[in-house]
């Protein structure tokens, strides 16, 4: 059995125990742009986090075409299982850092060391209840939980973490709890049922559907060209049509509150060092504040 913790950089997976790797069953259809891209993914599946600088360009540059929708696929439900070489939190500690240092993206271990998370699926099931109120701020929920995680070492499985998310996000605190404890819990099984029908093994995992259904599935982290080479697979041409990049660092930040050196570097097509030199430049001129951690910065504008 694999261990859903032990993710492969190789292959940009955390896999998960007991689905098989059979071919997909019928996909919907697409919604009303061009392109519909399905993404399984988890709170707390570091590949996930390995992946956002090239989600995020993906939605800076195809924006117009493309239209990203999040399913929850229970990375973790429990400790119930030994495998991998993975056991207890503790053993997953060593293993964040080691996948920080591949991903080139800011990840802190020691939340398995100081305040372990018993289960992925809290997180998952608040940002189901978070989708209800808001998607977009929804987005913005699961990106705060996530630098919970996997800079601040917050358990996210603990509601005053969830809580002062959906504060942080604009999120309505009552009705999240409500929504919580009610509809938002069916709606995280039916993403897992998805995910079992279509045989999602391990996130990430996209779906990128065209009008007519046909699908392009991309499995893992993956370079920013193979996302590309899907839609352009599904849409002939959409490259030579798609948004140019950013007009500069206050337009930016401007669509993503916080951003990591990595994920200027994919966006802006600079080194990692020249994406760090220019957002540490941006904090010399007082315009940005910079979090560091162990495994690396994140940036985000001075109040």
């Amino acid at each position: 059995m694999s261990n859903p913790l032990k993710c492969d950089p190789e292959t940009g997976v955390c896999e998960v125990p007991g689905l098989s790797a059979e071919n997909e069953k019928a996909l919907p259809k697409a919604s009303d742009k061009a392109i519909r891209v399905i993404y399984f993914t988890d709170p707390i599946c570091s590949s996930c986090w390995g992946i956002e600088p090239q989600l995020r360009k993906l939605k800076m540059e195809y924006g117009e075409v493309i239209d990203i929708e999040y399913r929850m696929g229970g990375l973790l439900p429990d400790w119930s299982y030994n495998s991998g070489g993975i056991s207890k939190p503790a053993d997953v500690a060593s293993h964040w850092d080691e996948v920080s240092l591949h991903y080139e993206m800011p990840i802190d271990g020691d939340v398995w060391l100081e305040d372990p998370l018993d289960s992925s699926y809290p997180p998952s099931i608040a940002f189901k209840a978070a989708q209800l109120q808001d998607q977009e701020k929804a987005l913005l929920f699961l990106r705060r939980i996530k630098e919970m995680v996997f800079l601040e070492k917050k358990n996210i499985s603990k509601w005053e973490h969830l809580l002062a998310a959906a504060i942080a996000t604009g999120l309505d605190p009552v009705r999240l709890k409500q929504d919580f404890d009610g509809d938002a819990k069916q709606y995280f099984q039916e993403d897992l049922q998805l995910a079992g029908y279509w045989n999602v093994r391990g996130f990430p995992t996209l779906f990128f559907i065209d009008a007519k259904g046909n699908p392009e599935k991309v499995y893992g982290v993956k370079p920013y060209q193979v996302y590309e080479a899907a839609i352009e697979t599904l849409l002939p041409g959409a490259k030579s049509k798609k948004a140019p990049q950013a007009k500069g660092w206050e337009y930016l930040f401007s669509v993503y509150p916080t951003l990591t050196n990595k994920e200027l570097s994919v966006i802006s097509d600079l080194s990692v060092n020249e994406a760090e030199a220019f957002l540490a430049n941006l904090v010399n001129e007082e315009k940005l504040t910079v979090m560091e951690t162990k495994n690396g910065k994140i940036w985000y504008l001075k109040n």
